[in-house]
């Protein structure tokens, strides 16, 4: 640690230092004996981080620039200005904890009017979204329009993010800064490597034990290593570090070396794995009680002024934690509040013109009707960036001219990116993510992602993102903060040559998510009305596209008016009938009007109900169906058991058995996958024949 009084920086900035780095360690010790006396649930501290984290709260400007820290990162808020008792009102779970909302673990950072984003606990998710944090300051830049829709963005502003030395073996931190250094964003990382994940010692977690070595090939990457128990140097590291962003130079990457004085958590026991003699010399690194000795020893304050600050802290800290336990919690029944928007309903008249839509030209086809939504959308709403792998005309724009261009592969973003350029629709890396991730991150300051994975089969990288970012952002921060992104995907069978890795439909691992609309059109006209509501609602959307419905005749339609949208969760009779209804939606609304016109003959009437948006699904219709017919199939191309359908035949069953005059019957593909040979995914998805079989065995029943 540094020693030469003429070296320090103003005696002010480095008693408020001190006092943070101080403060900070309290608050851990005081969860830790809330914890023990049984009035929190959950600690994990930031102890022996302290020094670096302040001084990169000095270095960086709350409300400014932008933070995606991790749960090690108390020092680092504190010194942004969040309060010792909004930290305790995260610990006891109160209504009014501005980091949650008493809705997430303590430590799990999140703070609106500093533009701290709210954290979750997967490690590594929030790299990829402060990288669309920065992206979207990027192209704010490039794009014109923008800086008359949204004002929240600075010349030289700064993105933080931190994360620990285990996460660096995370995929997603190796995807974070290729697309970092690869656009040159004004990133800045921050490992904190105090040498464990949980009880993993670094040299297991990565080759040769010291991660910043592997990054030294980076482009553009200014990288940087301090002692990041020694607040002197990490201030003066931290400083070259934001002032390299600032200047739009690229990404910084600091690997500071710091300790970690307590367990991981308090569910975690150190001694377990750790030798008495490697915590005795880690102690011996204890960043506060180095630095109170320091400025002690270079006359920057004397022992009693220490101990002012102490007793200060430990008294304000005593206040804030008596505060906070008597503090309310949440209201049970704000339990649901902020799954989806509350202001922003897609449900709502106010998204329906189906009733007055004005159709003209020749008919399109399903690629056509979305590619023209997204045009019209574009145009309208320049927030609006289309990006996944192949979706741009040509990458390299100096042959966008002498090239027909690819437009995604099946051709539903062509001539996009001509038409709207190239800082607005654009290829990512081959990881999914990587798409999902950065959009996130754009989401989050005001722009439009309409995003593309390129297969439903391959979307599985993103679940992460998904599931525990995407969806969850909202209702984990009580509203502070939000996402809403679309997700087009490519999905299912019915293709001839698709087979395991291009044919699945799994919807129902997607339905089952709170937070995430799921639509699902049957034809273009759909598409194109269902696709413009998703854009314009407030909430994330996957919007999944047949890929075998792409180019039917039967499905074709004129093309609708720029204003038309059909709303979520309103499902469409295809067909009057009056023996039994058939609930679908997708390729199998077609396979029901096949066999519905083939039993025709044999003197049964069967309605049809396409029910479009699977989330919200629309219970009005299905209940109304039910009760004019009093029997029910449910036909969807996902599998059978556990498959979308179960939980609409549970909920008939539930709801509507008086009216039932048989059981509620399933037609749905086979327990299995799609394989290649025809003759094989024709016996594993649901044909018009099964449907017609289906008809016959219930009318009879």
């Amino acid at each position: 640690m540094h020693t030469t009084a003429t070296e320090l920086p103003d005696h002010k900035l480095l008693i408020e230092m001190y006092r943070t780095m101080y403060l900070s360690r309290r608050l851990d010790d005081k969860e830790i004996q809330l914890k023990g006396q049984n009035r929190i649930f959950f600690q994990i501290s930031g102890a022996g981080h302290e020094a670096v984290l302040v001084a990169a709260g000095v270095v960086l400007k709350p409300g400014y620039d932008w933070f995606y820290p991790y749960y090690r990162d108390r020092a680092l808020c504190l010194q942004l200005g969040m309060t010792p008792l909004e930290q305790l009102l995260s610990s006891v779970g109160a209504e009014a904890d501005p980091n949650s909302h008493g809705r997430q673990m303590p430590s799990h950072w999140g703070h609106k009017k500093l533009n701290i984003v709210s954290q979750s606990s997967p490690t590594g998710t929030q790299l990829l979204q402060a990288v669309g944090c920065a992206e979207a300051s990027y192209r704010f830049e490039l794009i014109p329009e923008l800086q008359k829709r949204i004002s929240n963005f600075k010349d030289d502003e700064v993105t933080y993010v931190s994360l620990g030395d285990g996460t660096t073996s995370e995929g997603e931190f190796w995807e974070a800064l290729n697309t970092a250094s690869n656009l040159k964003l004004p990133v800045l990382f921050l490992i904190e490597d105090n040498g464990y994940a949980i009880s993993v010692p670094v040299e297991v977690q990565t080759a040769g034990g010291d991660v910043s070595r592997l990054l030294e090939g980076f482009p553009s990457l200014y990288l940087q290593r301090c002692d990041g128990t020694d607040p002197i140097e990490s201030l003066e590291t931290m400083r070259r570090a934001v002032e390299y962003c600032r200047q739009r130079k690229g990404p910084a990457l600091i690997h500071a070396k710091v300790i970690r004085p307590y367990s991981h958590s308090l569910s975690d026991d150190e001694k377990l794995y750790r030798p008495d003699e490697e915590r005795a010399s880690d102690a011996e690194r204890d960043p506060v009680k180095r630095f109170g000795a320091l400025l002690i020893d270079e006359g920057v304050i004397d022992q009693d002024g220490l101990q002012q600050i102490k007793d200060e802290v430990d008294a304000l800290v005593n206040e804030a934690a008596d505060t906070a336990l008597a503090s309310p919690q949440p209201a049970r029944e704000t339990a649901m509040n902020y799954i989806f928007s509350p202001d922003v309903d897609p449900a709502s008249k106010e998204f329906d013109t189906e009733d007055s839509v004005q159709l003209s030209g020749n008919p399109g086809t399903m690629v056509d009707l979305i590619n023209r939504a997204l045009d019209t959308e574009m145009a309208r709403d320049p927030r609006i960036v289309v990006f996944g792998e192949d979706v741009a005309d040509c990458s390299r724009d100096q042959y966008l001219e002498a090239v027909k261009g690819k437009g995604g592969v099946f051709k539903v973003t062509a001539n996009l990116q001509r038409k709207h350029g190239s800082a607005r629709v654009f290829n990512s890396p081959l990881a999914e993510a990587n798409i999902v991730g950065r959009a996130i991150g754009m989401a989050t300051r005001g722009l439009k992602p309409v995003v593309e994975i390129q297969f439903f089969d391959y979307i599985w990288p993103a679940m992460h993102q998904i599931r525990n970012e995407l969806a969850l952002l909202r209702w984990r921060s009580g509203n502070e903060f939000k996402a809403p992104v679309v997700i087009r995907v490519p999905v299912g069978g019915y293709l001839k040559g698709g087979a395991v890795y291009h044919s699945q439909s799994g919807v129902s691992t997607f339905t089952q998510i709170p937070g995430l609309r799921v639509i699902y059109p049957s034809n273009a006209l759909d598409a194109n009305g269902l696709l413009r509501t998703a854009i314009r609602c407030d909430d994330p959307v996957l919007f999944l596209e047949h890929k075998h419905l792409y180019r039917q005749a039967y499905n074709k339609s004129a093309y609708p008016n720029d204003e038309f949208m059909i709303p979520f969760g309103k499902a469409k009779k295809v067909r009057e009938g009056t023996d039994l209804s058939i609930i679908t939606y997708g390729a199998l609304v077609q396979r029901s009007l096949v066999a519905a016109k083939q039993m025709e003959q044999e003197g049964i009437s069967v309605e049809i109900i396409d029910l479009r948006s699977l989330v919200p699904f629309d219970w009005n219709a299905i209940a109304e169906t039910v009760k004019k017919t009093n029997k029910v199939i449910v036909a969807h191309e996902d599998s059978l058991s556990w498959g979308y359908g179960s939980e609409i035949a549970a909920r008939i069953t539930d709801e509507l058995f008086e009216y039932l005059d048989a059981p509620v019957k399933r037609v749905c593909a086979l327990d299995t996958f799609v394989a290649y040979a025809p003759q094989l995914e024709d016996a594993i998805l649901p044909q018009a024949s099964d449907v017609a079989k289906a008809i016959a065995e219930l009318k009879s029943y």
